[in-house]
């Protein structure tokens, strides 16, 4: 099944190479060079993955993505010709799901979308579909999380990384282990993706930052999911 992408690029050219790439690799593609049409068309066409440059005339990329996460829970990834750290910070905040600078070879773009729609890649179908952990409920089906009751919206990764590491409670896992469950590739030893996620799983998951309570930071080993404090 073709899976539809919205393409949010102002770079005519670029936009029609990554449309014909993808194209030949069983996706369907939407262009939208102008940033204020973008969450108008997002909301038209619900498509399954949307990529957004930053520096789109009218709107720019990070506050759609801002403005959008909310209600679309679709991938989001960001390309974009700025490299900046806090660029990438802030659009990992603001609910990307993954940021690439251009240039891009073609064909790792392609690897990071398809590993962006394997959402439920990090969950195997055995699993228990209900992970309860006091207050905390987290639906492997629904792809859906209630604490106290209340819908926490995540993204796709925050929510695949939130399982993982519900699932193995008590276990210290490495930044390693979750990066390649996450994200399915190794680990460059360089990627701070995974503590800016787990960082915003903290402020979603009413963890304090300074002192958490909930994910725990083990240093120089990784992170632990403690299941008694929910």
């Amino acid at each position: 099944m073709k899976r539809l992408v919205l393409l949010a690029e102002d770079d005519e050219r670029l936009a029609q190479l990554v449309r014909q790439f993808l194209e030949e690799h069983e996706f369907d593609v939407v262009v939208e060079g102008f940033g204020h049409n973008v969450p108008r068309q997002v909301r038209a066409l619900n498509p399954d993955l949307l990529i957004l440059d930053i520096g789109l005339p009218g709107m720019d990329g990070l506050s759609i993505c801002r403005d959008l996460r909310p209600e679309f829970t679709a991938p989001i990834l960001m390309l974009t010709a700025r490299d900046s750290d806090l660029d990438q910070v802030l659009g990992f905040e603001f609910g990307a799901d993954d940021y690439v600078i251009k240039p891009v070879e073609p064909r790792v773009l392609l690897a990071r979308l398809r590993a962006l729609l394997r959402r439920s890649g990090a969950v195997s179908e055995e699993d228990t579909p209900l992970i309860a952990v006091g207050a905390l409920r987290i639906d492997l089906a629904a792809r859906t999380v209630t604490l106290a009751s209340k819908d926490v919206s995540l993204t796709s990764h925050e929510f695949d990384l939130l399982a993982v590491l519900a699932q193995k409670a008590g276990e210290v896992l490495s930044r390693e282990y979750l990066f390649n469950k996450i994200y399915g590739r190794p680990y460059d030893g360089l990627d701070r993706t995974i503590d800016v996620r787990i960082s915003q799983l903290r402020k979603k998951l009413g963890d304090d930052s300074e002192q958490p309570q909930k994910i725990k930071t083990i240093w120089g080993r990784g992170y632990l999911f403690v299941a008694d404090v929910w």
